[in-house]
């Protein structure tokens, strides 16, 4: 076991860093066999192998570790990223990621991971643990451009609720390089919500304002019913009490 400590302190490697460690192809072969018999490592998908700690029983290194070692330049993403963040009101046993080389969706310890095309390139950051993540700001937007991968728009309000700030300059940055007209609208009318919680400023809604045209359009889909109402400022459909859903424990759904 005398590679063990080393392979310990990547948590997840690849063949190629066994080669590196072991100083050929046959020694690397040797110790992966030797090394998933004793249930010291085990291997999550091809070429993919993690550490199993001699203490727990259990992988090293945490979900979003892995998800962040599937492929070169992959990161955490949408829901999986609030979750990260511990901004998420529920933990799902499914991990978004996304990044420039696509893979197949697959199950690792009872957790999938799925692949999402990435939207952008930018606001994405590697954490001192070596995952690396969407940044807060850049989540936020995901997360109100694609409500269907962060739990629903009841979900999403729910992560909200428990951000502390986010970046004024950094959201306005992110908006102009996402350029959709939608996101704008969204963002300005959910976030309204929020402004005083996220440190958001009047500058910042009247900049979202600006961008909002008079195609009118429906907050999530689906959420044509009797119970909402037309919001003049932002152009949108949106439910009667968007926040006082959250206080009613699920109903959310019957509206949207």
């Amino acid at each position: 076991m005398k590679h063990y400590k080393e392979l310990a302190g990547l948590q997840c490697f690849t063949r190629a860093d066994a080669e590196r460690i072991t100083g050929s192809a046959d020694a690397a072969h040797f110790m992966l066999h030797s090394y998933q018999k004793k249930g010291l490592i085990e291997s999550v998908k091809r070429n993919l192998f993690v550490v199993i700690s001699m203490e727990t029983g259990l992988a090293l290194p945490s979900r979003y570790r892995i998800a962040t070692s599937i492929t070169e330049g992959a990161y955490v993403t949408h829901h999986s990223a609030f979750e990260y963040y511990g901004c998420a009101n529920q933990v799902y046993y499914e991990v978004y990621v996304s990044g420039d080389k696509k893979f197949e969706s697959f199950e690792y310890d009872d957790i999938t991971y799925r692949y999402f095309a990435p939207r952008a390139a930018f606001g994405v950051n590697e954490k001192l643990d070596g995952v690396r993540v969407t940044d807060m700001e850049r989540t936020v937007l995901d997360g109100i451009n694609d409500l269907d991968k962060i739990g629903g728009l009841e979900e999403l309000l729910r992560c909200l609720e428990l951000i502390p700030y986010v970046d004024e300059d950094k959201m306005l940055s992110y908006l102009k390089q996402y350029n959709k007209q939608f996101l704008y609208q969204k963002s300005g009318y959910i976030l309204s919500h929020f402004k005083n919680d996220l440190r958001l400023s009047e500058r910042f809604f009247d900049i979202c304002g600006k961008k909002v045209s008079k195609s009118v359009r429906y907050l999530y889909h689906g959420i044509k019913h009797h119970s909402n109402i037309f919001d003049n400022q932002w152009q949108l459909f949106v439910p009667q009490n968007l926040l006082g859903v959250l206080s009613q424990g699920g109903e959310l759904s019957a509206i949207i």
